[in-house]
């Protein structure tokens, strides 16, 4: 072989070498990035038997709600008990449509109601993350319901009333700090979705965002972060904002519980200083709402007052 021929396909071969160490570096940062979403998602609260010792991501998260107790499922990639066989569009559906690959509706306690607004190359991040676990052979734990929301077709009801997929729009009278943490409350982290009060049908009630909710899981109560002095957070400041996400403490000394605490140690505590900040800027900017979700301390005999779940 001439000597030109040799370094040609020397080169060539280097250049390709090089495209798949690209692509290499690529997916991992893809996987790295969609990690960290799904901390700020919090998926391994809902989707993991913490109290058991399951495996990360394997299911049997417990949700209990006036409608019965939800399991969440197992998303690692197993063939057989998790999302071995999904494709990327069936997880895009599923994360922006409730809809699963056979066709049916999720229930809205999936908070595919918020999901929706998601960024598409987040949920790409997400979903190569998912794929990078190892699989675990847990079965998913069925849902025990109250008659007669087991009846999953009603699902295809509540989705025709009351869903309609979002997309994120920027606040151009807001900076990018407060449109990012815009973003992640209202997609990623969800917290309307638990800080809001519902219908009897499960529907979120809109004019009450962020007001707190008094069905809470696990027959909790959930406070109102809205900048109410009284009802809500009004008396709080960013930074103690971000100090009760990123230590489950909050500024009167004690400890938030519950589901916010596994959602806290497992999840908001994982993300950046700059995320959370923004988030705290959101949350802070939100319009009062004076709505009393549990007894004030004085009758309730109940310390701790604001955020105390």
């Amino acid at each position: 072989m001439a000597p030109v021929s040799v370094a040609a396909g020397i080169g060539v071969g280097l250049a390709a070498a090089g495209v798949f160490a690209l692509a290499a570096a690529a997916a991992d940062e893809a996987v790295a990035r969609g990690a960290y979403l799904a901390r700020a998602g919090g998926c391994f609260a809902c989707h993991t038997d913490v109290k058991g010792g399951g495996a990360p991501l394997a299911g049997g998260g417990r949700i209990e709600t006036p409608f019965g107790t939800f399991f969440g499922p197992n998303l690692t990639p197993h063939p057989d008990h998790g999302l071995g066989h999904w494709t990327e569009a069936d997880f895009f559906a599923a994360m922006t449509e409730g809809r699963a690959p056979d066709g049916a509706r999720y229930y809205p306690t999936f908070p595919y109601t918020s999901f929706s607004t998601t960024a598409r190359a987040d949920l790409a991040d997400l979903w190569s993350y998912l794929r990078s676990l190892a699989p675990v052979a847990r079965a998913n734990t069925p849902h025990e319901l109250k008659w007669p929301f087991g009846w999953r077709f009603l699902n295809r009801i509540w989705q025709w009333l009351f869903f309609r997929p979002q997309t994120f729009a920027p606040d151009p009278a807001h900076d990018a700090h407060w449109n990012r943490g815009a973003y992640l409350s209202e997609a990623l982290l969800h917290c309307k979705e638990c800080h809001s009060p519902r219908s009897r049908l499960g529907a979120l009630k809109i004019s009450l965002a962020y007001a707190g909710n008094r069905d809470g899981p696990g027959d909790t109560t959930v406070p109102n972060i809205t900048a109410d002095a009284e009802t809500g957070i009004g008396r709080w400041s960013e930074i103690d904002v971000v100090w009760l996400l990123k230590t489950g403490f909050k500024p009167d000394g004690n400890d938030v519980q519950g589901i916010m605490a596994e959602l806290i140690e497992h999840g908001s505590s994982h993300l950046s200083d700059d995320d959370l900040t923004a988030v705290a800027a959101y949350i802070r900017s939100l319009e009062p709402i004076r709505y009393q979700v549990r007894k004030p301390r004085a009758e309730s005999g109940t310390p701790g007052g604001e955020f105390n779940y």
